[in-house]
This record gives C-alpha cells, structure tokens and sequence, in this order.
C-alpha cells in the first residue's frame, strides 16, 4: 500500500541547518522509499498570516524552492509546488471553516502563541490557520503527515475536521496519522535558550536582533559559517556543559567524525577542552558537508525561470488530485 505523505513550510526566510537536520533531510529519506508518494509544496498563503514585505515574500520562496532542490528533493520522484498555485486549497480551506466550530479554532496554541507575539496583528488568517492547513493535508488524502513537536496539534485538528466531514456527509477522507520527525532542537549559537530561527529574535539580555549571527544559513560561505561560530556561546553561570555546548556537541555528532567526537568527548570530560578548537573544527565540517549544496543552489539561483518551470509543473501534477478530490466533496455537500 501506498503511503501518501504531504509536508509544506511557510516562505518565511532561508532555510538553517536546523531545518535541514529536523525536516529536509528527514523528507529526502522519505521522498526515495519506494513505498510513499510525497507532495511537499512552499506555504506562501500561510506566511501572509504574519507580517511580510510582497518581495521578500517572493525571494523566499524562490529561495526556499532552491534549498530544496539543492538537498535532495526530487521533482520526478515528489510533487513539489507553491500552494497558491493550487486553488483548491483555498477552496477546501472555505468548505472547512464552514463546518469547524469557533471555539475550536480559538483554543489552539500557534493562534494563542502568535496573538500575544503580534498583537497588532491578529486578523481573520491567523484564526482560521487551521482549516487551511487540513485542507493542505485532506486535499491529497494524506495518510501520514511528518511534523514536528509544534504541529502536532495541528495535525490533531485535521483529524478532527475529517471525522466531522465524514460523519455529515459520508466517508471521504482518511484521517491522517503524525510522522514523527526524529526529535531534534538546534539551538542559536548566540542565544542558545531559544531555537535557531529563519528570522531574527531578540537576545533577552540586549536589545539586538540575533537570528542572522545565530543560525547557520544551508547556503552561508564557508568564511561566514567560522565567523558566526566564533561568537557562539559555551558558558553560561560557569558550568561546564552549558546549553550553548550541548548544542555544539549535537552538531559534532551529525556533521563531525568519528575520530573528532571521542578526541572532543574525552577533552569535555577532562574538562581540557579548548572550544575554539572545536568551533574551528565544526566550521570546517559544516562548509565542507554543504559545498556541493551551495554550487547547486547558486546554479538554481541563476536561472529562476527553471525553479519557477519545476514549480508549475509540480502544480498541475497537485491540480490532478486536488480536482478529483473538490469534485467529490462538492457532490457530497451539494454543490453543483
């Protein structure tokens, strides 16, 4: 049997090696089992529910499609499109919010967490989030969505939106199952309490914006990536193994080798480390571990009609499903 798996991530800002390790390396696994069909698209409808700037909405997500396809997605092997190029998600999103109850929508957490965060920002969007997002799932009948710990509600919601859907108008889609992404949390390099983030946050102990110096971009140069490191955090109160070098030793043991986490472990435990060494040693492994990428990803830059050609040829492949899908639901609920 099939396993259809549907995943989308809002243009918001370039991808960091956090969002490689914790999803798109994760998704590229997925896309080459012989047992999935994958439909990954770039969420630009949801990114206008928090404040954005028309071009840079644009360039993320021509960015965003260019660090994709750099790491791995496949466009013959995944449908992989812009969601506002499909209508009918909007389309289902509208049948949903017709059916899911208010007070549903108000007791979730991202509308909650997202209210207190841009209170002059609290528009009809961000309340009916939700419905968009099981319309993005139930579209293509997804039978598996991978999310992290934050979407996991979410997720649940869609659930919840198929059983009613299905209990009033008779069986029509399946309720989808959560994907659990191996649990990962890279933290900032800068301000190691808070997630590393595609947009900049404010350090608690200054007024400066640190998302840019805290996050190691997929596509940062090799001189960029030492220098971030270089201002990377390692003591915090005087403990030896503070968040900021637990983060360091989660990155060593994903992109370091063998030999460099026993010599560094031994040196922790002796308490000889000399962490310059060791953010030396992970700038080097991390530029090099991505070289490859960031030849593919200038070369896709280059030519943004081509990113923009494998987006809408990704589209009309979503289109077929997504109209078979429409056309049913329309019957059911009585529309002609």
């Amino acid at each position: 049997m099939i396993n259809t798996i549907v995943s989308g991530i809002r243009a918001s800002g370039k991808l960091h090696i956090g969002n490689y390790l914790g999803a798109l390396k994760q998704f590229v696994e997925l896309q080459n089992s012989q047992s999935s069909q994958c439909y990954f698209f770039i969420a630009d409808l949801h990114a206008l529910t928090t404040p954005f700037k028309p071009q840079e909405l644009s360039q993320n997500t021509l960015d965003v499609a260019a660090d994709y396809l750099a790491a791995g997605i496949d466009p013959q092997k995944s449908v992989f499109f812009i969601q506002a190029h499909v209508p009918a998600h909007t389309q289902l999103s509208w049948i949903f919010e017709s059916i899911t109850p208010l007070g549903e929508l108000k007791r979730m957490t991202q509308f909650k967490d997202k209210s207190k965060q841009h209170p002059e920002n609290i528009d009809v969007g961000l309340l009916t989030y939700p419905c968009l997002m099981a319309a993005d799932i139930l579209l293509y009948k997804a039978t598996t969505v991978p999310v992290g710990e934050d979407q996991k509600q979410h997720v649940e919601m869609t659930r919840i939106i198929a059983r009613k859907f299905n209990s009033r108008f008779g069986e029509t889609f399946p309720e989808p199952k959560t994907f659990e992404l191996k649990p990962l949390r890279v933290r900032s390099l800068t301000d190691p309490e808070k997630k590393m983030s595609k947009t900049p946050h404010q350090n608690k102990f200054s007024t400066r914006q640190v998302g840019d110096d805290g996050a190691i971009f997929l596509d940062d140069k090799p001189e960029e990536i030492k220098r971030k490191f270089k201002k990377a955090v390692t003591a915090t109160e005087g403990k030896q193994k503070s968040l900021g070098v637990e983060n360091l030793f989660l990155l060593l043991e994903h992109f370091g080798t063998s030999e460099q986490k026993t010599f560094f472990a031994e040196q922790l435990k002796d308490n000889t480390i000399q962490f310059s060494q060791l953010k030396d040693t992970l700038a080097t492994d991390i530029a090099l571990y991505f070289k490859e990428f960031r030849e593919k990803k200038k070369q896709l830059l280059a030519k943004p009609q081509e990113i923009i050609d494998i987006l809408n040829t990704g589209a009309m492949k979503a289109q077929e499903t997504a109209a078979h899908t429409i056309a049913e639901v329309k019957s059911k609920i009585g529309l002609i």
